[in-house]
């Protein structure tokens, strides 16, 4: 078997089990009641920024809000993803994934929107000081992020922290 023939067998691979993980992550949110990570957000955002009380039950109503939206765009994910996937092992048909992956990225954006429409809001109700830290926090994400790809582009595997 040609190299070439085993980096696309791996590739497929690799992709059908992060579509299973995908796929299993939105029927489990879906099984959660929509918004899976809802607790584990509020648990984080309170521990790393110190909410008061009051502001654990805005976030609650925040989340709560955009819980069914959230909801219908990842069980959405899902569903196109298993798409993909379905197209990718019956037989390629290019034209058939182009617009699948067309139909992907107008989902990715609207994810987008959604969580940008959520961060906004919590950052609205925190303190100016709380702020900071959480623009603190994102800047480290960020450059935990570059410093992943950096390695993933090299390569290599990304230091553990």
């Amino acid at each position: 078997m040609s190299a070439t023939r085993i980096k696309v067998l791996s590739a497929t691979l690799a992709m059908m089990v992060v579509g299973a993980i995908t796929l299993a992550a939105a029927q489990g949110a879906m099984h959660h009641g929509g918004f899976g990570f809802e607790h584990h957000i509020l648990h984080f955002l309170t521990e790393q920024l110190d909410l008061t009380e009051a502001q654990q039950g805005q976030v609650k109503d925040i989340l709560g809000k955009e819980k069914p939206a959230m909801a219908r765009l990842m069980m959405q994910k899902g569903q196109m993803h298993q798409q993909l996937m379905q197209e990718a092992i019956s037989g390629f048909d290019e034209a058939k994934i182009q617009a699948l992956a067309s139909q992907q990225g107008q989902l990715e954006t609207a994810l987008a929107v959604e969580h940008a429409r959520i961060a906004s809001q919590v950052f609205n109700i925190l303190t100016p000081e709380q702020k900071t830290k959480a623009q603190e926090l994102l800047a480290k994400h960020q450059q935990h992020m570059r410093e992943h790809m950096e390695h993933m582009q090299q390569g290599q595997a990304p230091a553990q922290q």
